[in-house]
């Protein structure tokens, strides 16, 4: 591995190397950049915490935890997370890591939006959850040192982000409304579709088939 940002070293092995190539074909630029950010934002907060993970496994997850809402999943079913972390699951058994670490980034992707439950588990999940919230949401940044900070978006600007991924979302999201009940992408089908309404928990309790 060579090479490093705000003092983290960037992973630049083969496995590195075949996911920054997936992301840039399957995604595009901006993804790719988003990614990296995500894998130092991660990395910065493990350092405060005193949490470390295998680097190669948060990068790779890191890098695909938004892989799902690609143009080649828009008709999935399934919550963009899930397709994601399946998809991230296969390129790591593909290349020889064991079923243990595949598992372990299905599970960070599949909960990258789920920061309250990934906090509890392993460090690559734990971390992708902090770095995902650090970059789409600004959680976190007054931990972060303003050199760091510097450092990580002059290597991976983010400028034009905030829209950027409210569009991404968006499109990625809109053909499988469904797949949002219940979680905050709600949010964003609200915005961008007029008249959409979140499912009701408590409606949705009381229609059950139970009698009572």
């Amino acid at each position: 591995m060579t090479g490093s940002i705000a003092g983290i070293v960037v992973p630049a092995t083969p496995l590195a190397a075949a996911a920054n190539e997936l992301v840039r074909a399957t995604a595009d630029e901006k993804a790719f950049h988003h990614g990296r950010r995500v894998f130092l934002f991660g990395t910065l907060h493990g350092r405060q915490r005193g949490c470390v993970a295998d680097p190669e496994l948060l990068y790779v997850g890191a890098m695909f935890h938004d892989l799902g809402l690609s143009s080649a999943y828009r008709n999935s079913p399934r919550p963009y997370e899930i397709d994601g972390a399946c998809l991230a699951r296969d390129f790591l058994l593909a290349r020889g890591r064991t079923d243990h670490e595949a598992q372990l980034v299905w599970l960070a992707v599949a909960l990258h939006t789920n920061p309250s439950v990934a906090a509890h588990l392993e460090p690559e999940v734990a971390l992708l959850a902090a770095g995902v919230e650090a970059d789409d949401l600004g959680v976190g940044l007054a931990e972060l040192g303003p050199e760091e900070l510097d450092a990580v978006t002059a290597a991976h600007p983010r400028s034009g982000f905030k829209e950027q991924l409210l569009q991404l979302l968006f499109a990625g999201l809109a053909d499988r409304l469904p797949s949002t009940a219940g979680n905050r992408h709600d949010d964003v089908l609200r915005h961008f579709l007029p008249g959409h309404a979140r499912p009701d928990f408590v409606d949705l309790v009381r229609a059950s088939p139970w009698p009572n």
